[in-house]
């Protein structure tokens, strides 16, 4: 790994190590699989994850760092569960989140950040905790929300995305700060498919539920 943070290319007139790089290409690979439902989506971001990792400790970032290593359970949990989330037509079922998921959602983040920035203070492994904090807790939110198949999952990385670019900047991490900018573009049309294979979902399973089979006729119970 050692070759790969202290070896790299100039792009833009910006030195980045080949670590930095591919870490990011591979997770701008990640959006553009997650947003097409396949399961290559969990196996890449493993790629991604530890590359990041090691490019993080590097910067003394110890949030952003530290959120790998969550990923990387997340990831196992996602592969595990898109793998018993399929639909035949449309591939792993997604759907929007009720009321209290997103309570839950929005609560653990709120309190998950103040939590993060906190210990980070205490341990001096950031010199920016709360920003830090807030994609780290951010990003575990959106992970979760992804394997759920929760369509809301996109808003989470939106928000990650805009505390994220001016972060990476203040970091020197020019490169990275540019990837999130692309970041945000596909989020934005990732939330418009999934929310679109969402609700065709959600009138088939309608029109199947109000045409049931012939066989079952008479079956159907109340509410």
């Amino acid at each position: 790994m050692g070759f790969l943070l202290h070896h790299g290319v100039t792009v833009f007139g910006e030195w980045i190590s080949i670590a930095e790089l591919a870490g990011q290409i591979f997770a701008l690979a990640v959006v553009f699989l997650a947003e097409r439902r396949t399961l290559w989506t969990w196996p890449v971001q493993v790629g991604a994850t530890v590359l990041l990792f090691a490019v993080y400790v590097s910067a003394h970032l110890g949030g952003l760092a530290s959120r790998q290593v969550a990923i990387l359970l997340i990831s196992l949990y996602g592969w595990w569960a898109w793998s018993r989330r399929t639909d035949p037509v449309y591939g792993v079922a997604v759907r929007k989140g009720r009321l209290h998921e997103r309570l839950v959602m929005g609560g653990a983040f709120v309190v998950g950040t103040v939590a993060m920035a906190l210990v980070l203070k205490a341990l001096n492994a950031s010199w920016a905790p709360w920003p830090d904090a807030a994609i780290f807790i951010g990003t575990l939110v959106a992970f979760a929300a992804q394997g759920a198949g929760l369509v809301e999952f996109w808003l989470v990385w939106l928000v990650v995305d805009a505390i994220g670019v001016p972060l990476q900047i203040s970091s020197g991490l020019y490169f990275s700060a540019s990837i999130y900018l692309v970041f945000a573009a596909l989020v934005i049309h990732g939330w418009w498919s999934w929310s679109r294979s969402a609700r065709e979902r959600s009138g088939r399973l309608q029109r199947h539920a109000g045409h049931p089979h012939p066989g079952q006729a008479g079956t159907l119970t109340s509410p």
